[in-house]
């Protein structure tokens, strides 16, 4: 579960909790489950609060930290919400393959609620017909490999104008920004796949109101996990943000469908060359009458939060391990450089042939998944796991952070080794094992994974095939910092700054 804004709201919740402790303590019931149930181990937990106190400012690594002493499932109460975690590919296994069905709902949290149109999305919408229809959708007409082999020009004209970008950094002597300049470049692919617009003619206010909307999905809101005091979000100030937030969002989609309407009947003549997803929805929604304005919206919020954010964190990731690597930088950039030669770019068309910079992303996303809790499901119905009992309305949170570390299946589990993926095929995003889950797995995997993986691929390669890198002048290696900052998607908390040298 992502808090980032607990720390900004713990004052306030504090006082409100201190002036109504003795109506909170008069009135508050037992809703902890029958005691003819067996859950999961749980550690102590705290009157009315549980064990909200125990997760952290990264609680990824709390939970992680706590597994280890009650194991790879384990029962907390946040709040009045009961919860399960899920620290084993074994257990992994058990509730997205085996249970998948039983658990494979959403909460309903606040800004989740809102932010979704009141799950009219993909991928924070409860389980249901709508959300199966939306799902059909984004499969087959969204995210097709047909239809993100059509967007293939987008992402390779924004990589070369970001390459230019760079270079200009280069020849200035001046130390680049990668983690602005990759967020900037993901936003601007992503806005060319979904409005037909690019980042420079949206603006950078976008740009700012996606970073609220990541801060609101990673809030802290205490009407999710102690209703009778739910009011107290606005003492906070979360709900004013949120409502805000939500505002801007829908002003600026509804400006975007609107453009788009009036061009609509010309891109008929273009569907499959040209068509992007805001035409593609309108078109159906003209053509199957199934779709809503709500859910559209909706659609798109996914679309930039899921895309735009979590593909450029990934590379920052991944250039912040190879500089800490250099043995690893050097192997990856003679195969691109060797493959590519003379070109002057890397096309997606060389990808595949790429294997050691696959096996580095790969390595990356154990290591650092974006995502490191995934999106929380919600169990539908009873259900057992390893002999406990799993009762329907629980939170469940599959943290991969710690499953991609598990020294029980991981050789060197901490140490940065792409080597380890070279001649193991099991070892893939979608493996047998459950051991690499970044997206996520049964039916709530992320519909864009193809997507996010091309993205970073093609950013990585041509950032590696263009530029030799080095660290500021009086800096090595072992002064890059590798905390990370809170949110729904973990970027590196300092900026990744870093010398480029044209190679060619």
């Amino acid at each position: 579960m992502a808090l980032s804004d607990m720390i900004a709201s713990l004052q306030p919740f504090l006082l409100v909790l201190l002036l109504l402790l003795p109506l909170l303590l008069l009135t508050r019931r037992n809703k902890t489950s029958s005691p003819s149930l067996k859950l999961p181990p749980a550690p102590p937990k705290l009157p009315l609060i549980g064990n909200l106190h125990q997760l952290g400012i990264l609680p990824h690594r709390s939970l992680s930290r706590l597994s280890q002493q009650y194991g790879p499932l384990m029962h907390l109460m946040l709040g009045s919400r009961p919860s399960i975690v899920v620290s084993s590919a074994d257990m992994a296994r058990e509730i997205l393959k085996t249970h998948d069905l039983e658990s494979c709902s959403r909460p309903s949290l606040t800004s989740f609620t809102k932010l979704s149109y009141g799950g009219s999305d993909i991928g924070l919408a409860g389980y249901g017909e709508q959300w199966r229809e939306l799902r059909r959708i984004s499969v087959i007409e969204l995210f097709s490999a047909k239809k993100v082999a059509s967007f293939r020009s987008i992402r390779e004209e924004e990589v070369e104008r970001t390459m230019s970008l760079i270079s200009s950094y280069s020849s200035s002597s001046l130390p680049v920004d990668l983690s602005k300049e990759l967020i900037e470049l993901t936003t601007a692919i992503t806005c060319r796949m979904a409005f037909g617009r690019s980042y420079h003619d949206v603006g950078s206010r976008f740009q700012a109101i996606l970073n609220e909307t990541q801060a609101m999905l990673a809030g802290f809101f205490i009407a999710d996990y102690l209703p009778i005091i739910g009011w107290a979000d606005w003492l906070t100030g979360m709900r004013a943000r949120l409502r805000k937030n939500f505002t801007d969002l829908d002003l600026f989609y509804q400006q975007v469908i609107d453009k788009h309407l009036d061009t609509l009947q010309q891109q008929q003549q273009q569907r499959d060359s040209g068509e992007d997803f805001v035409h593609l929805l309108l078109r159906m929604q003209k053509e199957e009458k199934s779709l809503t304005t709500d859910q559209i919206k909706a659609v798109l919020m996914n679309v930039f939060v899921g895309g735009s954010d979590t593909s450029s964190a990934t590379v920052v990731w991944v250039m912040t391990e190879l500089m800490r690597h250099p043995q690893a930088m050097e192997k990856a950039q003679e195969e691109v450089r060797s493959l590519v030669g003379g070109k002057g770019k890397v096309e997606e068309s060389d990808i595949d042939q790429l294997r050691y910079l696959k096996c580095v992303v790969k390595e990356t996303m154990r290591l650092h998944p974006v995502a490191p809790l995934l999106i929380p499901r919600a169990t539908l119905q009873h259900f057992k796991i390893d002999g406990y009992d799993v009762p329907p309305n629980t939170m469940i949170y599959i943290n991969a952070w710690a499953i991609g570390r598990d020294g029980s299946y991981w050789e060197s589990p901490e140490a940065f080794k792409p080597e380890r993926f070279m001649n193991n095929t099991d070892l893939e995003f979608a493996g047998k094992d459950f051991n690499l889950i970044p997206f996520g797995e049964g039916r709530r995997i992320c519909p864009g994974k193809n997507l996010g993986i091309k993205t970073v691929e093609i950013m990585l390669a041509n950032l590696l095939y263009c530029f030799d890198w080095e660290l500021p002048t009086g800096t090595t290696k072992e002064d890059i910092n590798m905390d990370e900052a809170p949110g729904l998607a973990v970027h590196k908390r300092d900026a990744l700054r870093l010398l480029a040298t044209r190679h060619i």
